[in-house]
């Protein structure tokens, strides 16, 4: 017998996310009720996540409810934000309950690891996509913008930016036999690391923060818009993994790294007259974070390598693009 809705949403998402005190109505209602704390700002963010666009028709399904949570987790990181509550929102070909199981099974690790209770959302029949509305708290007036940054400010990028990119390859063609490096690679995409914690860290520091979904070039042209400048970008400062720099040569490594998508790092400006009591605050060693360039006053961004620029075309991913 086919499960019902209420059903599913019993049996595998009422207790998917995190136990919180401050939701005193959650699943259940027509709505939530969710108890914001006094001082707080909420930052509410979306993403959708649809089959054959933004991951391959068979994929695990634990990845990609893993996938679903991370890539709003990431945004509220960009905003310096703590996550708090999510929504989820599915449309299923089918009611496969082997899939749900594991679907929720992403979702809800990561939701518990990161103290975020699911409270509501939506099940409905169509083709495969998932929507997540997550919604986080940050003490007032403290949230991270792309608009913040000024000419001079130093640029930092977290982990190692290209990953994704190559793992998404390899899902897509798989290699006759499996390495260390492949299965690295492919973990980055199938499981993104959201850096949470960093992006509440940089609040106070940071001048202006973006995650990076559509590519670190295509992402840093957006926040460098965004606060009115132009951006350098050096080469030969990129973090690079070596299992990216073993399967794409140290050419393909940096241009994948500049161009690819779906790495979910942080990417953040950072004034000068703070570099000093950020760097003792936040060592780059402990949290993971490298100097990649600096904002300027000349628009556009300007990629070189060794002192002199070099051409390079850093359109990033775009929906809807022809």
């Amino acid at each position: 017998m086919a499960i019902s809705e209420f059903d599913l949403i019993a049996r595998y998402f009422a207790a998917a996310g995190a136990q919180r005190t401050d939701v005193p109505l959650g699943i259940g209602d027509d709505g939530a009720v969710l108890a914001c704390p006094a001082g707080c700002e909420v930052v509410a963010v979306t993403d959708t996540l649809v089959e054959g666009t933004h991951f391959l028709s068979g994929s695990s399904p634990a990845s990609i409810g893993h996938r679903a949570l991370a890539v709003n987790l990431s945004d509220v990181a960009a905003m310096g934000a703590r996550p708090a509550w999510a929504l989820l929102a599915l449309t299923l070909p089918a009611a496969d309950e082997s899939w749900l199981a594991a679907f929720a099974q992403g979702f809800g690790a990561l939701a518990r690891r990161f103290g975020v209770a699911l409270v509501g959302g939506d099940t409905t029949s169509g083709p495969l996509c998932i929507t997540v509305q997550l919604l986080g708290l940050v003490e007032r007036g403290r949230a991270l913008r792309r608009s913040g940054g000024r000419a001079g400010d130093e640029l930092f990028v977290s982990g190692t930016p290209g990953d994704a990119a190559a793992g998404l390859a390899l899902e897509r063609h798989r290699p006759a036999t499996d390495t260390a490096e492949t299965r690295f690679l492919r973990e980055r995409f199938l499981y993104p690391e959201p850096r949470v914690a960093l992006g509440e860290q940089l609040c106070g520091w940071a001048s202006a923060c973006i995650d990076l979904s559509d590519g670190l070039a295509g992402d840093l042209g957006k926040l460098a818009a965004a606060s009115g400048c132009g951006a350098t970008l050096e080469v030969d400062d990129l973090p690079l993994s070596a299992a990216l720099r073993s399967m794409q040569g140290p050419e393909g490594a940096w241009r994948l790294a500049l161009t690819g998508g779906d790495d979910y790092e942080l990417l953040f400006a950072v004034p000068p007259a703070r570099m000093a009591a950020m760097s003792a605050a936040l060592p780059a060693g402990r949290w993971g974070y490298r100097r990649i360039g600096a904002l300027c006053a000349e628009p556009g961004l300007h990629v070189t390598r060794g002192g002199g620029v070099i051409e390079f075309s850093h359109r990033g991913y775009e929906h809807f693009s022809g």
